[in-house]
């Protein structure tokens, strides 16, 4: 009787064998449906490691991330490889019938699972204050100097003199109208984040760049990264990284890396266009005169959100944009907020005012909307 109980399976073969059964069933389903195990297994591989750096200092943050990973994988496998050695070479033989000999305490391993630690930590510790010295400059001799200012829910790219002094801003993403960040490869760029004290927390991160920094409200806050000449022509997407409310996914912006020569010349041409004397109202054109309205912007909304205008004749909106370094504008559209444009006036930065010619517009009910913050919206009466 006790043969044959010898000879029957035991429950953990049989629990084995249906495990492997059930893995080789749906590899071979996968299979079927064309699952690339090889690809899938690179791109499972390739997620937990950052992407290829296209700054200098990126390029350090990878490195630092590259020893880090290491230790931890021979970490992991010596854990690992002495907790099956320990299974397999302590396991109970069928023989065994008391316990084996009990050690209590044993001087090396004790010194070197101390010792080992405390040099690992030691060895982090040096590598990633090297990495955070070098990473988090903020040098005064940046050749090229732009701040980036964010708002809900935009980005705004201020191209500085050496002085500090703006030259050039930039609203609109790459993604939409020929904005976002230009920046010379191979040039020493200083990025400073600046947002409204009266706004929220957001957060500037390029993946490409493996770097992440707060925008605190009230706050400026700035460092130095390069882009790799090798990179010029390349175009990086960039977001904000920080919840910051309801269009928070609107967010995004574009890194656009160009030459030195070519950095120089597209910003002279933008530097000249904004110096340039606006010519004067077409023929026909409103030039100011007809009905006047009064819009103001305070504290990321419109004052007044009820307005009325005559009919068929051209009028002029005098705009008040009271945030401090938030861009405003007014644009109108038709039927509602979100319906179609028929008007956009200029962003600009407060604390600025600025008056919009409007053309005439037929009767009806328009909404008026900051292009910036989509949550900014008023309604115009045209009759």
């Amino acid at each position: 009787m006790s043969s044959t109980r010898r000879s029957r399976p035991s429950q953990t073969a049989m629990f084995a064998l249906a495990v492997g059964a059930l893995i080789i069933g749906v590899s071979l389903i996968l299979l079927y449906y064309g699952v690339n195990f090889l690809e899938e297994g690179q791109e499972f591989l390739t997620g937990l490691y950052p992407p290829i750096a296209v700054t200098t200092q990126g390029a350090e943050i990878r490195n630092l991330y590259t020893a880090i990973f290491l230790i931890a994988v021979a970490i992991f496998l010596v854990v690992e490889g002495l907790i099956i050695w320990t299974v397999i070479r302590y396991r109970r033989k069928p023989t065994d019938v008391a316990l084996p000999p009990q050690t209590h305490g044993n001087n090396v391993a004790e010194f070197v699972w101390t010792v080992v630690p405390t040099i690992l930590v030691i060895f982090m510790f040096v590598v990633s204050w090297q990495t955070l010295n070098s990473v988090d400059v903020n040098s005064p001799d940046a050749q090229t100097k732009i701040r980036a200012v964010a708002g809900q829910f935009q980005w705004t790219f201020e191209y500085l003199d050496q002085a500090d002094q703006v030259v050039y801003t930039e609203f609109q993403p790459l993604t939409e109208k020929g904005g976002g960040m230009y920046v010379p490869a191979g040039r020493k760029v200083q990025l400073s984040l600046f947002v409204s004290p009266k706004d929220v927390i957001h957060a500037f991160y390029v993946p490409q760049f493996l770097f992440k920094r707060d925008v605190v409200p009230g706050r400026t806050t700035a460092f130095d990264f390069t882009v790799n000449e090798s990179d010029a022509g390349q175009t990086f997407r960039g977001q904000c990284a920080e919840l910051c409310g309801t269009l928070h996914s609107t967010m995004l912006f574009d890194v656009k890396a160009v030459t030195a020569p070519e950095f120089d010349t597209w910003l002279a041409d933008k530097v000249a266009q904004a110096n340039a004397t606006p010519p004067p109202p077409a023929s026909g054109a409103p030039g100011g005169s007809g009905d006047a309205l009064k819009i103001t912007a305070k504290n990321i909304a419109f004052v007044e959100t009820d307005l009325t205008v005559k009919a068929g004749a051209p009028f002029r909106i005098d705009f008040d944009n009271q945030d401090a370094a938030v861009p405003h504008n007014v644009a109108i559209h038709l039927g509602s907020p979100t319906g179609t444009e028929v008007f956009k006036g200029a962003i600009f930065p407060g604390v600025a005012t600025q008056t919009y010619d409007v053309q005439a517009l037929d009767a009806g009910t328009y909404g008026f909307i900051c292009t910036v913050h989509p949550t900014m919206t008023g309604t115009l009466t045209v009759q």
